[in-house]
């Protein structure tokens, strides 16, 4: 039978986000129903409104969601009715990848995340009977409810019962990219030096990663200062705004070269400067959504003498079983104090909220859905 829900609906960047009346198909085995209470709002959702990324439209976006089980399939083991959960990426579970717990790797990402629909084609969303683009990132909680699936949901530990899931919300993606590149992806080292270029959500949760790595220096890059002085908050001991030759304050400060660097930012030039920057074995990580067009180029004889490595990220590396509650728990013993970079915003002003983070004035936008009870 059928669920009712209201979902906000992308139809690309010419409109706003819309509200409307949306039914929920009937669960698959391995599948979930959740009553969404909070869902962040992330740069890829608008990468997707404006078709930088392959997602059919209309569609309805979120895959920051958090919320409580209604209902469970029959082979679900994750979580059960009544759970309070939080949702990140879907994965397989049979590929090369998955089979050595890199789901963010996985062989299969695009039917399970962004094909609009499940990977046999069918909806687990419907609009006046007709199918509606979703399952995004395994749950489109831009919505009152969704569908989730057993690899993408996480039961949130009872350390946290207290810890509102307005909060949890926005952790399963942006939060964990950042802290997950610098903890799994780039394994950064206790006294080696870090700079993290673009301190949005991504590189904010990355700082508070490197910090409880213990690198040092950890430089913050960004054009916002407001942003930066944030970054210093968190765990950044030096802030260099980018229109002041920050590479070259880089380069002075560490002039033995960075052990890493970490963009979110995408621009081809920007990391080919920290490139530059690398001391020998030095990493590069790169997160940022870039043009399918642009290249990058290095040095050869840099590149291979010194053992310089250029690592591309997604998801940082994360086993989400695993991963997100360890950073739950890093929050409960304040070390990854997340909480301040979030603002909220009621479902209906979706469209605000995401002005909000295009504008930079609030870091991390998370859309109140319903009540917590």
């Amino acid at each position: 039978m059928a669920t009712n829900a209201r979902a906000a609906i992308c139809r690309g960047n010419s409109e706003p986000f819309a509200i409307e009346d949306v039914e929920l198909a009937e669960l698959r085995p391995d599948e979930l129903r959740v009553k969404i209470i909070a869902c962040g709002v992330c740069h890829t959702d608008m990468a997707v409104r404006d078709q930088q990324l392959p997602v059919p439209m209309p569609v309805v976006l979120g895959h920051e969601g958090a919320g409580i089980v209604e209902e469970v399939g029959s082979d679900v083991t994750s979580a059960k009715v009544g759970d309070r959960v939080v949702m990140s990426f879907n994965s397989c579970g049979h590929c090369p990848s998955c089979d050595i717990d890199a789901p963010t790797y996985c062989y299969n990402f695009f039917p399970e995340n962004w094909s609009g629909g499940r990977p046999d084609g069918s909806a687990t969303l419907l609009q006046k009977g007709e199918k509606m683009n979703a399952n995004f990132f395994g749950q489109s909680s831009f919505a009152t409810h969704a569908i989730a699936h057993d690899r993408n949901v996480v039961k949130v530990p009872d350390s946290a019962k207290d810890l509102p899931l307005e909060r949890l919300a926005p952790i399963g993606c942006g939060l964990m990219t950042g802290a997950g590149a610098v903890l799994n992806s780039m394994k950064v080292r206790k006294g080696l030096p870090i700079a993290v270029v673009g301190v949005g959500t991504v590189g904010m949760a990355a700082i508070m990663a490197a910090k409880i790595a213990g690198a040092d220096p950890i430089i913050a890059v960004d054009m916002n200062d407001s942003r930066l002085e944030l970054a210093k908050e968190l765990g950044a001991t030096h802030a260099f705004n980018a229109k002041d030759d920050a590479m070259g304050q880089i380069k002075e400060l560490v002039p033995q070269g960075l052990g890493y660097a970490f963009d979110t930012t995408g621009i081809n030039k920007v990391i080919e400067d920290l490139f530059g920057l690398l001391a020998p074995m030095g990493i590069v990580g790169m997160v940022g959504a870039s043009d399918p067009s642009h290249m990058l180029k290095f040095n050869e004889a840099e590149f291979m003498g010194g053992g310089r490595r250029v690592m591309g990220i997604l998801g940082g590396d994360s086993d989400l079983k695993h991963f997100l509650p360890k950073l739950i728990e890093y929050h409960l013993n304040g070390q990854f104090p997340f909480d301040k970079l979030i603002g909220y915003f009621p479902f209906e002003e979706i469209n605000e909220a995401i002005e909000s983070s295009e504008n930079g004035t609030v870091v991390k936008p998370v859309l109140r859905i319903a009540e917590e009870a």
